[in-house]
């Protein structure tokens, strides 16, 4: 990011955080608002696409920002998507988008004092007390404080917005949004199966005490890593609405690529977001479906804090198994094995007569330059989903991609995208290889 978006970005923030989050909840308001900020969005691509167009200006980004900002739920979701998948928008457009991973105009601060009183009762006089009343961060879902526990300790305290859940519901009412985002998060596939997996997906985030247990769950598999760090969840003060973890300093990660690192810091940065993101996966059937760059605090030791967890799945013993098989046998790149694996995830029947060089196109695009046993870094244009590789729409929908696989499919592309921006370098295959064939694989 150039000292021209860095610039932008921080005057959107301000504006956004300025404002009072008025968040439209039926679905009439909230499909007139959508609309409303997908024809921004639309004439803003267009225009940065234009020959010889001038720079898209601060105002119409504001009113993108502002549009989707207020809407949060899905709409913010998409933001957060598209300003960090490669995607062919003008960077300004996606450096605006990107604004929104970690601002969006916030709940007044006597709103959030109801809610924790509402929410933690006797608890919430000592934590209000010493509470920051303006958010240094408002996402998709709530807003974040920061404040100090009565022994002192510094805290960020996520607040959910009112109304989210019924929001989420009647977004998931509107079969054009639902869509939309059922698209970027698996396009080919099954859109009814990726609506229903979304919809399922974004209450569970609405559930901070779920939230809370996966943090902790988190914490306890990398509470001796050298470089991932995962905040305390402080119990006493957490609820359904509310959240409150250990406050970490640091860089966020587009002021961190700005200080310019040092190769050896990127390669070892990358190596742990992708043993965050694929290996605890392998390794202990959790996986964490949103890696947007906002998640994401670089300490001045020389450690990475990953924040957000409500974008959690947890799969079964069995199905990353057969996950697992896949992998292998995309690696090996052998016929029979390729076949059994897709048999036995759900891609084909038994039996089932499908083009088998359309689907190993399509599982080798999914793993992309991963394939290759060598150290390497993640260009810009690995991570774009599938790619051009599909020859025949036709023989693609006699595949049937499963519901566990969805998510599956946009983390591949996101953690990509995030290391693509990174430049780190690794042997990515050797990397999944070793995680393909965890102890956790064998019990």
């Amino acid at each position: 990011m150039n000292d021209h978006h860095r610039s932008r970005r921080e005057e959107l923030a301000r504006r956004l955080l300025a404002l009072d989050a008025k968040l439209p909840a039926s679905s009439i308001g909230r499909l007139g608002r959508t609309a409303v900020a997908g024809l921004r969005g639309a004439r803003l691509a267009l225009r940065g696409k234009g020959a010889g167009e001038k720079p898209l200006d601060l105002e119409s980004l504001a009113a993108l920002a502002t549009s989707v900002g207020q809407l949060k739920g899905i709409a913010m979701k998409v933001g957060q998507l598209m300003s960090y998948l490669e995607l062919p928008l003008p960077p300004e457009l996606k450096a605006t988008l990107a604004v929104l991973q970690t601002h969006s105009p916030p709940m007044p601060f006597e709103r959030v004092v109801e809610i924790v009183t509402a929410e933690l009762g006797k608890q919430a006089p000592p934590l209000l007390g010493q509470m920051s009343p303006s958010p240094v961060a408002a996402a998709s879902i709530g807003q974040v404080h920061r404040a100090k526990l009565p022994a002192g300790e510094d805290v960020a305290v996520k607040i959910q917005y009112p109304g989210m859940e019924a929001a989420i519901a009647s977004d998931f009412r509107s079969a054009a949004l639902g869509t939309s985002f059922a698209k970027l998060l698996a396009p080919g596939a099954n859109v009814d199966a990726v609506v229903g997996e979304a919809r399922r997906a974004l209450t569970e985030e609405c559930d901070y005490e779920r939230e809370a247990r996966y943090q902790e769950r988190f914490a306890r598999i990398y509470a001796d890593h050298a470089v991932l760090v995962v905040p305390r969840v402080h119990p006493p003060y957490c609820s359904r609405r509310v959240l409150t973890t250990t406050w970490i300093e640091g860089l966020r990660f587009d002021d961190f690529l700005a200080t310019n690192p040092p190769q050896s810091e990127r390669d070892r940065f990358g190596e742990a977001l992708f043993e965050f993101y694929v290996g605890t996966h392998f390794c202990h059937g959790l996986y964490n479906w949103d890696p947007h760059p906002g998640n994401y605090v670089v300490q001045r030791d020389g450690r990475i804090t990953m924040l957000d967890y409500g974008s959690t799945r947890e799969f079964d013993r069995a199905f990353v198994r057969k996950l697992a098989a896949l992998t292998r046998a995309a690696h090996t790149d052998t016929p029979d094995a390729l076949h059994q694996a897709l048999v036995d995830l759900g891609f084909v029947k038994e039996g089932q007569t499908y083009n088998f060089e359309t689907a190993r196109k399509l599982v080798r695009s999914f793993y992309g330059p991963m394939l290759r046993d060598e150290t390497l870094a993640i260009e810009s244009g690995d991570a774009r989903p599938f790619g051009t590789v599909l020859d025949s729409k036709r023989e693609l929908l006699k595949l049937h991609l499963p519901s566990e696989f969805i998510f599956i499919v946009r983390i591949r592309f996101g953690v990509m995208s995030v290391l693509a921006q990174l430049g780190a370098r690794a042997n990515w295959y050797r990397l999944e290889r070793r995680f393909a064939e965890s102890e956790f694989l064998l019990a």
